[in-house]
């Protein structure tokens, strides 16, 4: 059966409809309404399609029939062609609003605060502070604190540390008067007494400066003998010690403030001497090169000697 003039004229006109609508959606895919419209259109134009004249009073022509059912795949495949845009048109709309919702989500929204919230803030910031520097001020303080039982405990140990110094040095003088006591003690037991002084010799070698220095340590003083019978106890002493060797030995004279006065350490000056008389050596001869005076053990003669040279030296001490 082939249709009227009216019934292509309607099936022309929804199929122009159909692409409007299309033409209007591609430009508006993000309005859901006009989705809506062209749903409800798209729906009229397939009644419309299906539409048979007002002299047919029967049912909708069967699937059997070749040419209606020819022109119903078209359109459906349209249709299924339209559906399908649509549906990546919505889904491209979804992943842009996704992509872009973390951004604006990240704004915070500025909202002018207050004034009483403001202030409320102002006064918070401000306990704070007072709050801090309340701590600052315990914590200054216990520093302090502990500055000060620092400072007392370094100033207890300073006293500490004099006192024991003041011991020491005590001790030492005890011990140097101890040294000089046993040296005495020594000095008559191991030596020989004259009068009221005992003379002892020590076999160790030293000049003239240092045998002095050793017998002050030692309590004593370099040996000066003043008279014959200390001159003749203190050779007889060294000729028993040293026999039968000849070693000289420092005595307590030189004339080293001025050449040819001799004195003994203590100041006085020598009026009694025993020097070496001999005919190839007779002394005093060594000028001012040799100003220290020395006995040789074998027979108590004086020798002048340079006072750097090092040798025994005799020590006197107090009975």
């Amino acid at each position: 059966m082939c249709l009227t003039s009216k019934d292509r004229m309607r099936k022309n006109t929804g199929v122009l409809f159909l692409f409007l609508y299309l033409a209007v959606f591609q430009c508006n895919a993000e309005d859901k309404s006009l989705s809506s419209h062209f749903e409800s259109a798209l729906e009229g134009t397939e009644i419309s399609m299906g539409y048979h004249s007002p002299k047919d009073k029967g049912p909708p022509k069967s699937v059997g029939e070749n040419k209606p059912i020819k022109q119903t795949e078209d359109e459906t495949e349209m249709t299924v062609n339209i559906n399908k845009r649509k549906n990546e048109e919505e889904e491209g709309v979804e992943k842009e609003k996704e992509q872009s919702d973390p951004v604006t989500t990240e704004i915070p929204a500025t909202t002018n605060p207050a004034p009483d919230d403001t202030y409320t803030y102002f006064l918070s910031r401000l306990a704070d502070m007072d709050a801090a520097i309340h701590r600052l001020n315990v914590a200054y303080y216990t520093l302090d604190v502990k500055m000060s039982q620092l400072s007392n405990k370094v100033s207890n140990v300073e006293s500490k540390t004099g006192r024991m110094e003041q011991k020491i040095e005590e001790i030492f003088q005890i011990s140097k008067e101890n040294q000089k006591e046993i040296g005495r003690i020594e000095g008559c037991q191991k030596g020989i007494r004259s009068g009221y002084k005992c003379f002892l010799i020590y076999r160790s070698y030293e000049n003239f400066t240092s045998s002095g220095e050793k017998c002050k340590e030692k309590g004593g003083r370099m040996a000066m003998p003043k008279d014959k019978p200390q001159i003749a106890a203190l050779a007889q002493f060294a000729r028993q010690l040293f026999h039968p060797g000849n070693w000289p030995v420092w005595l307590g004279i030189s004339d080293q403030r001025s050449e040819g006065l001799y004195l003994f350490e203590d100041g006085i000056r020598v009026t009694f001497f025993q020097w070496r008389k001999h005919i190839h050596s007779s002394q005093p001869d060594g000028g001012k090169r040799e100003n220290c005076v020395a006995f040789s053990t074998d027979d108590g003669d004086w020798w002048d000697n340079d006072c750097s040279r090092r040798m025994y030296y005799a020590c006197e001490f107090d009975v």
